[in-house]
């Protein structure tokens, strides 16, 4: 159940979880959900599958609140709640599947935009929703590590896209046109936020004279606005390739599905327990146990011109 279907991040993921069910051989999985980020609707599509009496559940919550009530309710039946990406109240999972430590992806976003911008930058935020957990605990890494390291640093607004990417190039177009020169960086906190945004500074000529390839979007040093964000390979190509976009933070997502479901096999089997310190996840070998119920995945990724092209997800 991830937070909706039918963008390339969740189906990166899905290829993983395929993946991990083929090597298994005794797994079979089904992904279904909205094709919103919506959390009535998410909540919705778990309880019909717990009323079809399913083994168990992986989600990636819209909401950690929620989502929490009806994950409860399939560990009450017992079913096995599991979460990958987006976690809920820790009461109404067994585990989750990090992705990477929250602390990590705050501190690559950060330290890439002060590349870009420097150190008494002004910047803006384009998020999904304010409820969305992983981008909630992101955005709260950030602020705490920018205050210790870059206190020169001007955080102008925290805006809301709700995993549309068309939402998200109008909000960025109404930072651009709200704070004008005033405005020299956006965050783009989801794989829908980053290439929405991007799309609205390119479209703008907004791009960075150093970095935007001649007649693509480039603008003059003062009035460019840099672009750092989270989002998949394939969405953030064209900009890295024209030079609007220089980084791209991220983990493997297909890593993370294929990582879900072998966890939820070794949960199924009792050979994840809360007294084990690692887990065997087939080709990522042993992934760590942290916090009592988390499995990590592994640190931040930076995708960049060097790279990007090597990968196609």
């Amino acid at each position: 159940m991830p937070k909706l279907i039918g963008i390339g991040y969740f189906n990166a993921t899905t290829a993983g979880m395929q993946e991990a069910a083929a090597e298994l051989g005794n797994v079979n999985i089904t992904t279904d959900g909205p094709t919103e980020g919506d959390i009535a609707q998410q909540v919705e599509f778990i309880d019909r599958y717990i009323t079809q009496g399913v083994d168990g559940i992986l989600f990636a919550a819209n909401d950690p609140v929620g989502i929490s009530p009806v994950l409860r309710d399939a560990l009450s039946q017992g079913i096995h709640v599991v979460g990958y990406d987006a976690n809920s109240e820790s009461d109404a999972r067994e585990w989750f599947v990090n992705q990477a430590p929250f602390n990590a992806i705050a501190k690559a976003k950060a330290d890439a935009m002060v590349a870009e911008i420097g150190p008494e930058g002004r910047f803006a935020i384009v998020t999904s929703s304010f409820t969305a957990p992983n981008q909630g605990r992101w955005i709260a890494e950030m602020q705490a590590y920018m205050a210790q390291c870059y206190p020169a640093m001007t955080w102008l607004e925290t805006v809301e896209s709700q995993e549309d990417q068309q939402l998200a190039f109008q909000q960025t177009q109404a930072l651009i046109n709200s704070y004008g020169a005033d405005l020299d960086g956006v965050f783009g906190m989801s794989s829908v936020a980053f290439p929405g945004a991007a799309d609205a500074v390119q479209q703008a000529s907004l791009c960075s004279p150093d970095d935007a390839a001649e007649g693509v979007g480039a603008a003059d040093a003062d009035s460019a606005v840099a672009i750092v964000g989270l989002s998949t390979p394939n969405q953030m190509k064209p900009f890295v390739e024209n030079g609007c976009v220089e980084s791209v933070v991220l983990w493997n997502p297909v890593d993370l599905g294929y990582a879900a479901v072998y966890v939820m096999r070794a949960v199924v089997d009792g050979e994840l327990t809360p007294e084990s310190t690692t887990v065997s996840a087939g080709r990522l070998g042993d992934l760590s146990v942290i916090n009592g119920s988390e499995i990590l995945l592994g640190e931040a990724f930076v995708y960049d011109e060097t790279n990007i092209f090597d990968f196609d997800f």
